[in-house]
């Protein structure tokens, strides 16, 4: 790995630490999210910054606001990195109202979808993304009523930025559902996968890419293709490098985060971590080529649609434990 890239994962691992000191009661899971979204600015944690947003949040909502749930490290982080944290906290919950009013339901999700509509589009938007919003769910909806679920309200907002048309994006997701399917047990993943791909393009190439980079990281022993990693593989066949280059990139990041601290087998799984190397071997591919192949506003969605996919699978994760520490007790 190249010097740079190797100051970026340091970086991350001494955002990680810093983030855990300050937040030691939020999930490793969030902290670690959070860590990433400075990493991917090339920034170290600024911890204060990050609490005055979360104090904002807290003087901004109820008690019982979801802005305050699982994801307020996150949401903080986000508002902190931006240049008017105040602004955007207010037009995020604006939107959230909106959103709420498109009923769609109070959720993690859809705190994330909300915050991403606030801070992509102008305010004069946000009223026809929101139906947007709901347009898109309602026809993913049609196609696949028992799988589409609140876990699909950030990438519903995340089409409805984009410039497709619900229907047609919808049949698109389908069209690569019916073929990407057979080949992966989860139902759910896949169409987060095909979420992604659809974000990505018309590229008739999209669902064999994805296939050829599965069987390149099984040739490694590498398993992309479970639950919480699928929907990143959907990310890296969207970046403009070969497969194998992407293989070994996300091989030795894995093997060099998981020397480091707070990195062993003990703190982390491997999917966890796998889906963290693929985060920051996606930010170095488009920054790579920023100024070549990809443009700006490519850019600009790619680094949104990885933040989109990291945060879905964090809440995913901190539901699933939130719901199996209330069964146990």
């Amino acid at each position: 790995m190249k010097e740079p890239f190797v100051n970026r994962l340091d970086l991350f691992v001494s955002n990680t630490q810093l983030i855990k000191k300050a937040f030691a009661w939020k999930s490793g899971q969030i902290n670690r999210l959070a860590a990433l979204l400075y990493t991917a600015q090339n920034k170290a944690i600024d911890a204060e910054a990050i609490r005055d947003s979360n104090e904002l949040i807290k003087s901004s909502t109820g008690l019982f606001s979801t802005f305050r749930g699982n994801l307020s490290v996150c949401i903080a982080a986000l508002l902190s990195l931006s240049g008017d944290q105040k602004t955007l906290l207010s037009d995020t919950l604006a939107v959230y109202d909106l959103l709420k009013e498109h009923k769609l339901r109070a959720s993690d999700y859809l705190v994330v979808a909300a915050y991403q509509i606030a801070a992509n589009s102008a305010a004069d938007q946000h009223q026809r993304i929101a139906e947007r919003t709901r347009h898109f769910y309602d026809s993913m909806k049609e196609y696949h009523r028992f799988l589409t679920g609140q876990d699909d309200y950030i990438f519903a907002a995340m089409l409805a930025l984009s410039d497709l048309e619900p229907e047609r994006g919808a049949a698109r997701m389908e069209q690569l559902y019916a073929g990407l399917k057979p080949e992966f047990l989860s139902g759910n993943s896949v169409q987060a996968l095909t979420q992604v791909l659809a974000l990505g393009g018309d590229s008739p190439e999209a669902a064999a890419r994805v296939l050829a980079l599965r069987d390149a990281f099984r040739l490694r022993g590498i398993r992309m293709d479970k639950e919480y990693t699928l929907s990143s593989l959907g990310v890296l066949s969207l970046l403009p490098a070969d497969d194998e280059s992407l293989v070994q990139d996300i091989s030795d990041t894995h093997d060099y985060l998981r020397t480091q601290k707070g990195f062993g087998s003990w703190s982390i799984t491997k999917q966890e971590l796998l889906l963290l190397s693929a985060a920051l071997v996606s930010y170095k591919s488009i920054e790579d080529v920023k100024s070549g192949i990809l443009t700006s506003a490519l850019s600009t969605s790619l680094t949104n649609i990885v933040i989109a996919q990291q945060t879905a699978i964090a809440v995913a994760a901190a539901s699933s434990a939130a719901a199996a520490s209330s069964a146990s007790h």
